[in-house]
């Protein structure tokens, strides 16, 4: 697709929270949190030339590497929010971008993303095919009060389950979808702390894909204040995460 004549570099767009997007406690779930952040970079992108149609052309798609978001507060059900999202660097097949989510004239999370452009055929990183100078970057407006880090994967752990991936765990990029492994993680932490907006932050690692059948291992452990998570796969983590807890 051509780049959208009313195309901005910094792009907002509108969510109304829906009944089946929150918890029993009418508070949006995390995990539709990161998916609408990542739909609105996505409409960002169709916006700009850069869709998953346009990379398809090139067999390329953009998957996500690493994703902090820190919570002030949930938004419930009714709530009519906005994304605001913009770019603070893109170059050769990594992208840096920020999203700002807003209830009226309230900030309730930022999250800074990492992504990597991903061959489809090849399963390999590699450059971006398509034009994208018409994007401003903004690398000095920040969404985070800190930016995505490294999950430490050196800590103790125990076994929470193994787990086989189903059809309805994959998305158009035949993969495991990055939200899957959130939501797999967050099923196995005690439901209290997060129906009362006790988790403030989180960081997710996405290190290795996962397809249709794949048997994983999900392993936990905690220490003051945090909870971590990592997904492996024949001994090597796909996926981790952690929790900062207020």
């Amino acid at each position: 697709m051509p780049i959208a004549p009313d195309f901005t570099s910094v792009y907002s767009h509108d969510w109304q929270i829906n009944f089946i997007q929150c918890t029993p406690n009418g508070l949006l779930k995390h995990t539709e949190l990161c998916n609408i952040l990542q739909l609105t970079a996505g409409y960002h992108a169709e916006k700009g030339g850069l869709s998953f149609t346009d990379m398809q052309l090139y067999h390329q798609a953009w998957v996500l590497s690493r994703m902090r978001v820190e919570i002030t507060e949930l938004p419930k059900w009714g709530d009519t929010v906005t994304v605001q999202t913009w770019i603070y660097d893109l170059q050769g097949s990594r992208s840096i971008r920020a999203l700002e989510l807003w209830c009226g004239e309230q900030k309730l999370a930022g999250s800074v993303t990492y992504w990597a452009v991903f061959n489809t055929k090849t399963r390999r990183a590699e450059a971006l095919a398509l034009p994208h100078e018409h994007f401003e970057k903004y690398p000095d407006r920040e969404a985070t009060t800190e930016s995505f880090k490294k999950v430490d994967l050196s800590r103790e752990t125990e076994l929470v389950c193994d787990y086989k991936t189903v059809l309805s765990d994959l998305d158009i990029v035949n993969h495991v979808n990055n939200v899957k492994y959130l939501e797999w993680c967050l099923d196995a932490v005690e439901p209290k702390p997060l129906l009362r907006q006790q988790l403030k932050s989180f960081d997710m690692n996405f290190l290795r894909e996962l397809q249709l059948a794949d048997t994983v291992q999900i392993v936990k452990g905690e220490q003051e204040k945090q909870t971590y998570f990592s997904i492996n796969k024949d001994g090597k983590a796909c996926f981790a995460l952690e929790l900062n807890w207020k």
